[in-house]
């Protein structure tokens, strides 16, 4: 049995394998239309969400499973001060995979600990975020050609942001990636991606203020939005919330192949101009989402097709 902590628990090899399901599967659905007839997913969300819950029920849906859980910790027995350690216990009971997203660093792996079914990581705290990961390295490869040989830019809240932190994890791996890291200061990646990752792996990466500076050598621009919940005081989060904000005047600067990325949701850091661009990804990302997710939970159930 398998789960999904993070987007290294694959090798390069493995997600090669799984993002060409995720493109069999986006090619051919009727395929897949019954390959889980009688599986349930438990979808276990301590924090709300919008495309992360609702695209892995579509994919269990659309892979004729079904889905049970639910959408907060006030809905669930945490309220009453259940650990997830003897939550994801009873849920076994019940579902043959469970995807859990939580506030806390580490919650998924002490479930996947006590679990006797798979158990994905749907988002832990600021720390991970490997099924976005997933969907982005689907959607860059799936409109690029490719995930070697690019140049990426990641701009916004750098500091918090666990899909920033799972993407330069995985894209490490593909030779001849460069990062242009554009943030304020204190909203700069934490020193252990910093040190751990880049540094230790001789990546080549700069890191700036200014998104118009960056905007003519990339390849990929992923946008984030400064997260409100992971800030300590109101103050700081009104003050950075619109450092940056991508217009169509500044779109003016990229290279015509482009793309624009964005785990969504989106606030004030993308302007609505910018959706009519063709080079704007950001809502085909959220339905590769829904294919690479389906490639998941075949892949940990042991389903072929």
């Amino acid at each position: 049995m398998r789960h999904l902590m993070s987007p290294l628990d694959f090798s390069v090899e493995e997600l090669d394998k799984l993002l060409d399901l995720a493109n069999d599967i986006e090619k051919y659905p009727e395929k897949y239309a019954h390959a889980c007839a009688g599986k349930k997913l438990a979808t276990c969300f301590y924090e709300p969400s919008t495309r992360t819950r609702l695209s892995f029920e579509a994919a269990m849906l659309n892979l004729g499973g079904s889905v049970l859980g639910f959408h907060s910790g006030d809905s669930s027995s945490a309220s009453k001060g259940e650990s997830v350690s003897d939550t994801i216990r009873v849920i076994s009971c019940y579902a043959d995979i469970c995807a859990m997203r939580h506030p806390k660093e580490g919650a998924a792996l002490v479930a996947s600990s006590k679990s006797s079914i798979p158990v994905i990581n749907a988002g832990d705290g600021g720390h991970q975020h490997p099924t976005q990961t997933l969907t982005d390295l689907l959607t860059i490869r799936s409109l690029k050609g490719r995930l070697d040989n690019i140049t990426i830019g990641l701009c916004g809240d750098l500091k918090f942001g666990r899909t920033v932190h799972s993407l330069i994890n995985a894209l490490i791996r593909y030779e001849n990636v460069k990062f242009v890291l554009i943030s304020p200061e204190e909203l700069r990646i934490p020193d252990y991606i910093r040190e751990d990752v880049l540094k230790a792996n001789n990546i080549e990466y700069v890191e700036m203020e200014h998104l118009e500076d960056a905007m003519p050598e990339l390849d990929v621009l992923y946008m984030t939005r400064v997260q409100r919940e992971r800030f300590f005081n109101e103050e700081d989060y009104i003050r950075l919330k619109d450092f940056y904000i991508l217009t169509k005047s500044k779109m003016e600067l990229a290279k015509d192949d482009m793309l624009v990325l964005h785990p969504l949701p989106r606030v004030n850091e993308i302007s609505v101009e910018v959706d009519d661009d063709p080079r704007a990804a950001y809502f085909k990302q959220a339905q590769y989402g829904v294919y690479v997710r389906m490639a998941l939970i075949l892949t940990l159930l042991g389903i072929e097709v």
